[in-house]
């Protein structure tokens, strides 16, 4: 039951102590505004990875040729490894079953496109069909590649929906224009947006046989793109793609000659593995921030209790007074508590409310890769406000205790 002459004592003791008060609340305030915009950062880098992540199939698989760096069955190291057709189609084969979209990549980097007066250098990448959902590229308008554009090595062209901004300003029909592809005109079918932005769209897609064919690229390709199928569990997909990913490692090293230990001729990227390791990176960034929010909560807690036990003291005259007429120690440490209670709560819900008001103001301004719209929800905010009780609670709880246990007789003597 809410007992107001109780509040107006506590709001006339601390009104008596304004200063030590005030600083001890704003240690308090201080803390909570810490952990509030640690926190907040902590969920902004999480929203930030999880937005990069968006950008390609969240199982997605890629393999990279490099350069050798140890010498094997009398070759030299330094050889760069150059991936062909026939790489991805045993790969391809061999796994059928456990493929869910596939795609061999043959780049063109800086390739000039022209249209009119309008060109940019971008790029160019000769793929297959299945690449629209290994990048979760959504149509904007017409279409993606089909199995018949591979087949026919058509030279069709689509574009990144910046690159069609930037080649055809607003005009909104593009589908059967031709745009120059490096001198080599090509028929627009389709333009795509992609969740990673401008970046992942300022490239164009043709079909990769076009695209080796027209650029002396022979049977030479870039890199392998690969998704497996759904599993029920992320255990079971974790397993799934390290079996893959050592399979086609094993394979290419033993085709190209490379040494078992060498982890640079071939990179094989698991997007599962890339996405635990960050999300367990992010999961101990958190763990950091709470400790040094709590640690900085405990050192205003400390000054609180500090506070309380000089109030103590400068009130042991009345708490005798109050005992010798009949007051239960436990009225007593009620009455510490309350005070206590009342500094840390009021001070931590302005540090908090600070550090929220703050969050949503300069959160949006926040502008980079790995940060993004950094907030802080409601059961983060509710966790504080019970950290608040709790520490007023042990704030006041040693203070409260020394006061019950003053003796009536040796109070009253007090000066």
């Amino acid at each position: 039951m809410f007992d107001l002459e109780r509040w107006q004592e506590v709001f006339e003791t601390i009104s008596k102590n304004k200063l030590r008060t005030f600083l001890t609340g704003l240690s308090v305030a201080s803390g909570i505004f810490i952990l509030v915009i640690l926190l907040g950062i902590g969920e902004g880098m999480k929203n930030g990875i999880e937005r990069e992540f968006q950008g390609d199939a969240a199982n997605a698989i890629y393999v990279y040729p490099g350069v050798t760096t140890k010498e094997y069955k009398g070759l030299n190291p330094g050889r760069r490894i150059q991936l062909k057709n026939d790489d991805f189609e045993y790969t391809s084969a061999e796994n059928k079953s456990a493929l869910e979209f596939k795609s061999s990549v043959y780049r063109i980097y800086g390739g000039l496109l022209t249209y009119e007066n309008e060109s940019g250098s971008y790029s160019v990448e000769g793929v297959y069909p299945d690449y629209q959902f290994l990048e979760n590229a959504s149509m904007v308008t017409g279409r993606f590649l089909n199995y018949k554009d591979i087949e026919e090595s058509t030279k069709i062209v689509v574009l990144g929906n910046r690159v069609k901004m930037d080649l055809f300003k607003d005009s909104k029909d593009v589908l059967g224009e031709y745009v120059e592809i490096s001198g080599i005109k090509f028929q627009v079918v389709g333009v795509y947006t992609d969740p990673g932005g401008e970046r992942e769209e300022s490239r164009v897609f043709v079909p990769i046989t076009t695209a080796q064919k027209v650029f002396s690229g022979g049977n030479n390709i870039n890199s392998l793109s690969f998704t497996l199928e759904p599993k029920d569990t992320y255990e079971e997909a974790l397993l799934a793609s390290n079996n893959f990913t050592n399979k086609v490692e094993t394979y290419l090293k033993g085709k190209h000659t490379i040494a078992p230990g060498d982890n640079s001729a071939v990179r094989v990227n698991s997007r599962l593995e890339n996405t635990k390791r960050f999300y367990d990176l992010i999961g101990m960034i958190k763990m950091f921030f709470w400790g040094v929010g709590i640690c900085t909560i405990i050192a205003g807690v400390v000054g609180v209790s500090n506070i309380m036990l000089i109030i103590v003291k400068e009130r042991t005259r009345e708490i005798g007074v109050r005992k010798a007429l009949g007051a239960q120690p436990l009225s007593i440490i009620g009455m510490v508590l309350h005070e206590s209670i009342f500094v840390t709560s009021f001070a931590g819900l302005t540090g908090l409310i600070m550090g929220l008001v703050l969050l949503d103001f300069v959160g949006p301004m926040i502008q980079t890769d790995f940060i993004y719209n950094p907030t802080v929800n409601f059961k983060v905010a509710l966790s504080t406000v019970v950290i608040l009780i709790v520490a007023g609670a042990i704030a006041g709880f040693f203070p409260s205790y020394r006061a019950a246990r003053i003796k009536p007789i040796i109070a009253l003597r007090d000066e």
